[in-house]
């Protein structure tokens, strides 16, 4: 079977994706011509097109930048993706080289906008994050290779190609280290491109004599002894501080980092920026992209739990995306922890493991978030998956019970009492003026009524922490099981117990040598049957239907059902002999009419039966029609670390109308 790759998301559901750079921030100011300071500009390198690792997803994302859509080339700047706080804005955004480049002015007037120049001035290295809705994406399998952004890349990584730039930010953490951002101070008659190219500080010993001629903004005077005197000792201390600074760097490195050393000299980076990058490389990365994983969803994590167990037909059960999403996602099955931790980062949890386990479990729970704004409920998806594996256990045990019994639907667990129609029961001729007689409901009556039986059990913290998703299997096939072992506990137990109701006062009861399970008994029995009368002694009128055996009889049964003929070798018999009762009736063996822990069990008694829909021996009665178990998940107590599950069914059994069938004792 194949499924679709590609993922196209509907557009009322956009997802935000933030992708991290680091930005270094230079700011200058500068004077305008009418003196008055102007605003100072910006250039990022935003984006360098590459993987970058993404929370909540299991592998590497790229955002495609031919697919990625710019409404306007004026976007918002803001401080840590705050709307609150706005920073600037751009005016001018731009692909260049499978590379996303943005530069423009720091234009708001804000707390947000003043901590960004005066941190800049300050040293700090500030960075810059892209906020983008991503409204399709491309999953690239295993070994498979994919050209995004000008370079060929290999799978296994999410491809985002078709996305929305929402805004920039200034952040003080990042991932991507490639990028850069500049901001420098700008004059009326100056372009604004080549003054982020060309504004060199005139006090920059790096920079040309030019360069630095052409910043000064006073005319060359020859300079006084004392004035000289002053420069040479500027100039002394200044080689003193530029000797500490070095020294300072290569003690802070410690020959661990040469790159960043190599940097820092060059650059003239000081103490205070050399430690926070060598604090920024030391630290864990931050992932690049805060993003719900919008191929997550309750259907996906409910499939990948199903096929995980083992379950079969999933595909009657989910269409074909669901299940390629499953299936690529968690190609190695789906643990018990990562099904709680997809839940939790759904419902907003920023934890990246399960050490916070309870946490993860509130979360995942939506104990922890606003209603409303749960994406998953772990709750449904536990109980969905624990239902079917439930129904597996369910009929995984003997069900013979549900083929000879009637089936009543109460809606409570009231005492339910029925009526047959005797006496008057037979049509009758309609008189000349078209009146209908009415029947009677005599004495006859049979009740019943529901009760419920349950057990709970639970996925304890050590199931969780062995990550073992087999407790969401095993415990609701145990539940399943445990219900149909109970309802055959009961149907047995009151069929079994059967001393006064299949007697030969009911003319429904033979015993003797003769009611052995052979043609002959057969045909005796099927007589005993036919010959019962209803309250007017006249014929019943229903047919027989099933024959019930014990095991140890169930080889008869059959060849009396399936055999043209039967042969007696013994030395007076006829052979061959032709087996009337071919087809006839069809056999039902359980293994519970001999168990001995039932009162009236008997390896060689056996029962003619009508069908149960024409007059019922026997019947169950079920709340609402249920005739297979529920099953119930929730999270446990809080002095206990797991989820616990609550399996029920309600049902009830009695006898019915003992003309609905014969017993046959099978011996002396």
């Amino acid at each position: 079977m194949s499924y679709p790759m590609k993922t196209q998301l509907p557009p009322s559901e956009p997802r935000l994706m933030q992708l991290t750079a680091d930005a270094t921030i230079e700011v200058e100011g500068a004077a305008g011509a009418d003196g008055q300071t102007m605003l100072p500009r910006f250039r990022m390198l935003a984006y360098t097109g590459t993987p970058m690792r993404v929370g909540g997803w299991r592998h590497p994302v790229i955002l495609d930048l031919a697919g990625l859509s710019i409404p306007s080339q004026s976007r918002p700047i803001r401080f840590g993706h705050d709307p609150l706080s706005g920073v600037g804005h751009t005016d001018s955004i731009r692909v260049e080289q499978g590379q996303l480049v943005a530069s423009g002015l720091v234009s708001r007037d804000t707390a947000a906008a003043r901590e960004v120049v005066t941190s800049s001035r300050n040293g700090f290295p500030w960075q810059a994050s892209v906020g983008a809705s991503v409204e399709e994406f491309e999953f690239v399998k295993e070994s498979q290779q994919v050209t995004v952004n000008g370079r060929q890349y290999t799978g296994p990584l999410n491809v985002v190609r078709r996305s929305t730039l929402g805004e920039i930010s200034f952040v003080d953490l990042g991932a991507d280290g490639s990028t850069n951002a500049n901001v420098t101070a700008t004059s009326a008659d100056t372009d604004p491109d080549d003054s982020l190219h060309d504004h060199v500080d005139a006090d920059d010993p790096s920079a040309s004599g030019s360069q630095r001629a052409a910043t000064s903004i006073a005319p060359c005077t020859p300079m006084p002894a004392m004035a000289a005197a002053d420069t040479v000792t500027r100039l002394r201390n200044q080689a003193v501080a530029e000797i500490e600074r070095i020294d300072g760097i290569r003690t802070l490195c410690a020959g661990r980092q040469p790159k960043i050393e190599a940097q820092a000299i060059r650059d003239g980076w000081d103490l205070q920026r050399t430690e926070l990058e060598l604090l920024r490389q030391n630290r864990p990365t931050a992932p690049a992209v805060h993003v719900q994983n919008t191929a997550v969803n309750a259907q996906v994590l409910e499939a990948a739990c199903l096929m995980t167990g083992g379950s079969q037909n999933l595909e009657t059960m989910f269409d074909d995306r669901t299940l390629q999403l499953a299936n690529d996602r968690y190609r190695s099955g789906l643990g018990l922890q990562e099904l709680f931790l997809e839940a939790a980062w759904a419902n907003g949890y920023t934890g990246r493991n399960f050490r916070d386990s309870r946490a993860v479990m509130r979360f995942a729970f939506g104990r922890d978030i606003e209603a409303g704004w749960s994406t998953i409920d772990i709750g449904g998806i536990l109980s969905n998956v624990a239902n079917k594996f439930l129904l597996e256990g369910f009929f995984s045990v003997e069900r013979v019970w549900r083929n000879i019994c009637a089936v009543r639907n109460v809606s409570d667990f009231k005492t339910v009492t029925s009526y047959r129609l005797i006496g008057k029961d037979q049509y009758e001729q309609v008189a000349p003026g078209g009146e209908l007689k009415h029947g009677t409901l005599g004495n006859e009556q049979y009740s019943n009524k529901a009760d419920t039986y349950g057990l709970m059990l639970s996925i304890d913290r050590r199931d969780i922490i062995n990550d073992d998703l087999g407790a969401i299997t095993t415990v609701p096939r145990k539940l399943g099981r445990g219900s149909g072992l109970k309802i055959n506990d009961v149907f047995w137990t009151i069929f079994l117990n059967n001393a006064a109701f299949f007697v030969a006062g009911n003319k429904n009861y033979q015993a003797g040598t003769d009611t052995v399970l052979t043609i002959d008994g057969m045909t005796k029995a099927e007589v005993t049957f036919m010959d019962q009368v209803d309250g007017d002694g006249k014929p019943i009128g229903v047919m027989p239907a099933i024959v019930l055996v014990p095991t140890a009889l169930s080889a008869v049964g059959t060849q009396l059902y399936k055999s043209v003929e039967l042969r007696d070798n013994t030395a007076n018999a006829k052979s061959p002999t032709n087996n009337p009762h071919q087809g006839k009736f069809r056999v039902e063996v359980s293994r519970y009419l001999a168990n001995a822990s039932y009162t009236g069990n008997s390896v060689k008694a056996w029962y003619l039966l009508s069908e149960p829909n024409d007059l019922p021996v026997i019947e169950v009665a079920f709340l609402n029609g249920q005739e297979s178990p529920t099953i119930e998940t929730a999270e446990a107590d809080f002095n206990v670390l797991g989820v616990k599950m609550r399996g029920y069914h309600d049902f009830g059994v009695a006898l019915q109308d003992p003309r609905g069938g014969v017993k046959m004792k099978g011996e002396v």
